[in-house]
C-alpha cells in the first residue's frame, strides 16, 4: 500500500452549468493505492473550490468541493475493467474528473441565502407569488365553485 498527497492545478474546466472548478485552480488529493489480486485499488478524497453563479440571484458563488472516490485499475487480462493499468502507470484524471463533476450542485445557491430578493418597492420574490392572483384554467373553472362552496361550509 502507498499513500500520497497531490496538489494539482486543474488542466481544464471541470463542470458544466452555473458552477464549475475553474481551469488553473488547485485540487488537493489524498490518495491511497492498494495492490489487489485483480489490479490496483485507487481510493482517496479530493478537496477544492468551485466557482460560479447562484441559480436564484446570479451573484458570484464559491462552493467547497469535498468528494471521495474509489476505482479498481485492472491488470491487462481477458476480463475487461473500466480502467486498466498501462504498464506501471494508472491515469487518475478521468476518475477525479468524474467524482468532482458529479458532486457539483445542478442549481447552486448563495451560502448566506438570497431567498428574499427585492423586485422593486415593497415586493420581494418570496411574497410575489403569494400576492399575485393566479389565472384559473378554463377547464377547471366549473370546479372552482365547488371549492368556494366548501370553504363557506367549513366557516360555519
Amino acid at each position: 500500500m502507498r499513500e500520497r498527497h497531490l496538489d494539482i492545478a486543474v488542466p481544464e474546466h471541470l463542470g458544466e452549468g452555473l458552477v464549475a472548478v475553474q481551469e488553473g485552480s488547485h485540487l488537493d488529493i489524498d490518495l491511497k493505492l492498494e495492490s489487489l489480486h485483480e489490479g490496483v485499488l485507487a481510493s482517496g478524497s479530493v478537496t477544492g473550490t468551485a466557482d460560479g453563479e447562484c441559480a436564484r440571484c446570479l451573484a458570484p458563488v464559491s462552493l467547497p468541493v469535498q468528494v471521495e472516490f474509489a476505482e479498481l485499475f485492472g491488470y491487462p487480462a481477458d476480463e475487461p475493467f473500466d480502467h486498466q493499468l498501462d504498464g506501471d502507470l494508472l491515469d487518475l484524471e478521468p476518475v477525479v474528473r468524474d467524482a468532482v463533476v458529479l458532486s457539483l450542485p445542478f442549481q447552486p445557491e448563495c451560502v448566506d441565502g438570497c431567498e428574499d430578493l427585492d423586485l422593486g418597492p415593497g415586493i420581494s420574490l418570496i411574497t410575489a407569488d403569494a400576492e399575485r392572483e393566479k389565472p384559473v384554467d378554463g377547464r377547471w373553472a366549473a370546479l372552482q365553485g365547488l371549492v368556494q362552496d366548501q370553504d363557506k361550509t367549513e366557516e360555519r
